[in-house]
């Protein structure tokens, strides 16, 4: 582990001035960390704030960069109009886009390389918009020296960073069938839900919404602890003033990435 991390400071020297797409999580805050420590004032944090970027993550990666004392800039982006129908290919065309915007910002201002967090963990498991990151030339210093999550949080908390046991997140599309209209209304019910479950230190979750139903994911310790909560009613009250019809609680359990083709 400590040998991927000498290589991975090489790595980032040679990089002279870099973009960190930022998103404040895990492999992210870490990067961002070990960039900023070796680069100083040439690394810049970027965070692309989408519609379907919820506003608690926007500002957790403001509070871990401001925290780490890097420069960091949010981005509002614009719906891109191909994945508002959440598409199976989302991902592929979101990436895409967010990337190819940063790749001309980065040309514009003298940046040398644009960078982000995936790991090899992330092989692993089905993530369409590496082929984005890979077509677009963007940089995985992380996935380049091999480092897997687990060798991450470890190093993350060695150097001090609050993120090195922070649930993994995705963007709130994942929370709805693909080949689906995502209405404005619909994301801010699932983005509230979240943010009010987190706040009750359910933190490790997924809110899915099936026709103003809430599908909550999370692991059995946590269905247990939910179950027997003396909030236990307040809590499902709360999440149908949100707007939600039905709240429900799924028996598999949490998964990363469940759209599916329907519901």
């Amino acid at each position: 582990m400590y040998a991927k991390y000498e290589k991975l400071k090489a790595i980032l020297a040679s990089y002279e001035r870099m973009i960190v797409a930022f998103s404040g999580g895990v492999d992210s805050s870490f990067l961002l960390k070990m960039a900023y420590d070796i680069l100083g004032e040439n690394v810049l944090a970027i965070t692309l704030q989408t519609p379907y970027s919820a506003k608690w993550e926007i500002d957790d990666a403001r509070c871990i960069a401001d925290e780490i004392g890097a420069k960091h800039l949010i981005l509002p982006k614009p719906w891109i109009e191909a994945i508002q129908t959440n598409p199976e290919n989302r991902c592929y065309v979101c990436k895409h886009a967010l990337f190819s915007s940063l790749n001309t910002f980065a040309k514009e201002r003298g940046f040398c390389v644009v960078a982000e967090g995936s790991n090899v963990d992330d092989t692993m498991e089905y993530r369409p918009g590496r082929k984005a990151l890979e077509q677009l030339g963007i940089a995985t210093p992380l996935l380049e020296v091999g480092l897997r999550k687990d060798e991450i949080r470890i190093l993350s908390k060695e150097l001090g960073l609050k993120t090195w046991n922070k649930p993994s997140y995705a963007c709130l599309l994942t929370r709805f069938a693909h080949n689906v209209f995502i209405e404005e209304e619909a994301l801010s019910m699932v983005e509230r839900a979240e943010a009010y479950l987190i706040a009750e230190t359910y933190a490790k979750i997924r809110v899915r919404y099936e026709n103003k139903m809430a599908r909550i994911e999370m692991s059995k310790e946590d269905s247990l602890r939910l179950l027997n909560d003396e909030k236990y009613e307040s809590i499902v009250a709360t999440l149908k003033a949100f707007g939600f019809l039905h709240v429900t609680l799924d028996l598999e359990g949490y998964r990363y990435e469940c759209s599916t083709k329907g519901m």
